[in-house]
Order: C-alpha cells, then structure tokens, then sequence
C-alpha cells in the first residue's frame, strides 16, 4: 500500500529584540507566532532572536545572523523562514536570495490562515481582497522574472510589461472584489435590521479565548469550536433567552497583535457586528501568561472600530487551567498566581480595576456560569428597559 500522507512543512522563526523590550516578552511574541505557524499546518524547529534598534533595511536581521540562519536552513531543510513583523517587497527579495527557501512574513502568515478557515463565499472573498491587498506592492519582489518586454509574433503591443498587465489584472479583480462586498455588506445591513429590535450582544476577544465554546453554552448551538488560533470567521448569531429576557448574540472574529490592517478593512461586515452592539462581552484567557498585552490588543482594536465607549462585561475565561491547593501554614514558597482559587481572583486587580463588571468563569467545565448568566441578565435588563420603558412586566 503507497503511503500518501502529506510531509509537514519545517520552519524557523525569525524576532527581533527591540529597545525597552526584554527576552521574555519576546518569547511570548514568539510562542504565538509558533502557534501561528502550527495553525498554518507547519512544524517549528528552532528561532531566531536578535537585539537591533530598528530592522535591517535590506533583510531584517544583520548578516551575521542571515548567515547562521541560511546555515541551519541547509542543513535541516528546512521549507519555510517566518518573520515576526511585516516584511518590505525588497526584504522579501533580498532575503529569499540569502536563504534560498519559502519567506513569509507575519501579515502573509495570518492571511494564508484566514484562507484555509474561510469557509463560506463571503469570507472567502474578504480574504481573497485583504490577500490581492498585500501582494499588490509586493509584485516586483516577488514575480522579478516578469519584469521584461513581451515581444515575438502575435505578441508585439504597446509595450506593456507582463509586470504591469499582471497589476492591472490585480488591480481589476480588487475593484471586483469590493463590489461584491459592498453588495454583501448591503444584505447583511438589511439582515440586522429584519432581526428586529431585541438587544444586540456582541463576543468580543483575543482568538482562541473561548468566545465560541462561550456561544455554544449560552445559546445551547453548535457553532465550530477548537483550539486553533480563527477558528471563527464568519460572524455567527444566536437569539438566547435568560430567564424570560431574550438577546441576540454575536460571535466575532478573534484580534490579534499586528494584526494586518487590510484584514480588518476587509472584514468591515463582520467587524459591523461589533460596531453595532449594545453589549460587548470581552472575553480573556486568564491562564495566558500574557494576558494582560492581549486585554490592551483587544482595547486598542475597540478604539480602531469606535467600540470602546460601549458597555461592557469582562469574563476572565478558562479558570480551570489554575490548580488551586490549599497551602501548608509552614510552606514558604511563594503563592504564584497559578494558586488563586476562584475567591481570590475576586479579589484581584482583575476584577476591580476594569470600569466594566467582571466575573470568573470555565467554559469548559461550566464553573461559575450561573454568575455569568446572572451578570449578562441585568446588563442587558439595563438597556431593555431604557428601549422599551413600557415592558417592565417582562420583569
């Protein structure tokens, strides 16, 4: 029997170090990268560190290290270099001749993501645009082999290059693309306001926190949950009802950092969501270690879309990846935040610094979903009864 499984694709990861920055920060940034890269279907064998002020502006790194990373690449052949920053058309060129393999950059990285996730025509076609987006000033560095005249019998013209025809074409085909989305953006406007007038909530959240697993519980649905960075695309809703109080629910699309910008332009339908709440419910990963730097990606992303004013509930999710164990009266070792138990993470910054309430919950165990129901139940009891002053027998 011929084996036809497919090979998995080797990588190196490729940081920088910048001024104010410490080691640890950046190996987060590169943890998630790695993640990244295992979403993307590849393998991680080894980073890349170094510490610049600035970029190289030929190839990201100095030569010294392009060097050691073109020797490694040889030797364990590897298929893919990874950078953790946007890469200019003249870095991609410029390292690709020095490493001789396959170069990504962050944004391309995650674009190639949203291309496998999408699932439906309208994501896909708001990939396809944000991906034209990204290759269009990329196409001298990257397709140098067209840069010459076409020219023979039934080929002479007016002296277009097969460069620039190809950037017509692009150029076409993104006019295209937005007419499409436009038209789709105009359906799901109409969509939104045949949903009637219930209140609007709205899942907000660095990918992979749990919104979805979040969705399933509150709704009693199935939408696609996995631990998988985008694993939710298409914007999904849901009517719920709380005890006798009915919503709609939303989830979103996951943030991230650096996350490209031709992205969000490109998911502005599914962002509207968000924009047009009444509720945001932003859910974090409390056992990420750098949770803290996904609150203020999530925070600043809410100001790009002029959602930060909204009201809003902050769940600190996945609470079951903290093993609480009551320590002995003579154990002097320090109490580390994996300690907390639900108790005392009430009584942390966490829960008293934001302006919005907060509660502690597992989605995945259902621990404290109660509380949730309860905090989502007034929340939204609060903007029911200012919509509809005459429905208070609801209540």
């Amino acid at each position: 029997m011929i084996e036809t499984k497919k090979r998995i694709e080797r990588a190196v990861l490729v940081g920088i170090i910048y001024p104010g920055q410490d080691e640890r920060e950046v190996d987060d940034f590169l943890d998630e990268l790695a993640f990244l890269t295992e979403t993307a279907g590849a393998e991680t064998l080894k980073r890349f560190v170094q510490r610049l002020d600035s970029p190289n502006p030929r190839t990201f790194v100095g030569t010294g290290k392009i060097s050691e990373i073109s020797d490694y690449i040889i030797e364990n052949k590897v298929d893919i270099a990874i950078f953790d920053d946007e890469l200019s058309p003249s870095q991609l060129r410029n390292i690709e001749k020095e490493l001789g393999c396959r170069i990504l950059d962050r944004t391309n990285l995650i674009l190639d993501i949203f291309a496998h996730r999408a699932r439906t025509s309208h994501a896909r076609t708001q990939v396809e645009l944000a991906q034209y987006q990204y290759l269009l000033p990329r196409l001298t560095g990257m397709w140098t082999h067209l840069e010459r005249q076409r020219g023979g019998i039934g080929l002479r013209g007016p002296g277009e290059t097969e460069i620039e025809t190809d950037r017509r074409i692009i150029r076409d085909r993104i006019s295209l693309l937005k007419e499409q989305l436009k038209k789709i953006d105009t359906q799901m406007v109409t969509q939104r306001k045949n949903r009637g007038k219930l209140v609007r909530v709205a899942l907000v959240g660095y990918t992979n926190v749990g919104k979805s697993t979040i969705m399933n519980l509150l709704s009693k649905s199935d939408v696609f949950a996995e631990n998988k960075l985008f694993a939710t695309l298409d914007t999904t809703v849901r009517k719920v009802v709380i005890k006798n109080l009915p919503f709609l629910l939303s989830d979103t699309v996951g943030f991230i950092r650096k996350l490209p910008h031709d992205l969000v332009e490109s998911f502005k339908s599914t962002l509207d969501e968000v924009r047009e709440s009444d509720l945001l419910v932003h859910v974090v990963d409390i056992s990420h270690p750098g949770f803290e730097e996904q609150i203020r990606v999530v925070n600043e992303t809410l100001k790009e879309l002029n959602s930060a004013d909204k009201p809003a509930i902050v769940i600190f999710n996945k609470i079951d990846a903290f093993s609480y164990t009551a320590k002995d009266e003579f154990d002097l070792t320090p109490f580390q935040r994996e300690n907390y138990s639900l108790s005392d993470l009430k009584k942390t910054w966490m829960a008293s610094e934001h302006n919005h309430k907060s509660v502690f919950i597992s989605a995945k165990t259902k621990e404290n979903v109660d509380e949730l129901k309860n905090l989502l139940y007034e929340e939204v009891k609060k903007i029911h009864v200012v919509r509809y002053p005459y429905n208070e027998f609801l209540f």
